[in-house]
């Protein structure tokens, strides 16, 4: 298995940050790569990749407000990401761990990519509505 870390600070407070990080209606705002999203309930939600309308990908999502946590998982790729949040003075810490199943390893690059553009539009869409 693959995995990586990443993180960005934004000058929002976390309570912002976590509106665009707990809703997937708002991931496509903010996740490079995430074309349109169809929610179907608490624990899960329909991704379509940008590019690829007739592509569904389920996703499967788990939310702990309590400890800044939102952990995400392709029900197709069984790609994971868990995302967290932290007070860093005024603003937030953004983090997120990637694992990367070996059948998938092949992704890694582009995940790498994607998700350093997509934390620093989630840094900065948080930090323009303070």
């Amino acid at each position: 298995m693959q995995v990586f870390d990443q993180t960005a600070i934004s000058e929002a407070p976390p309570e912002e940050v976590w509106k665009l990080l707990y809703d997937p209606a708002r991931f496509p705002e903010w996740w490079a790569g995430v074309g349109s999203v169809e929610t179907s309930g608490e624990s899960g939600y329909t991704m379509f990749p940008h590019g690829y309308p007739d592509f569904p990908m389920p996703q499967s999502l788990e939310v702990s407000q309590d400890g800044g946590a939102v952990k995400i998982s392709c029900l197709v790729s069984d790609l994971c990401f868990d995302w967290r949040l932290r007070p860093s003075g005024t603003g937030t810490e953004i983090s997120v761990h990637v694992q990367i199943p070996d059948e998938e390893a092949h992704r890694a690059g582009t995940q790498r990519d994607l998700i350093g553009r997509s934390l620093t539009r989630l840094a900065d869409l948080a930090a323009a509505v303070t």
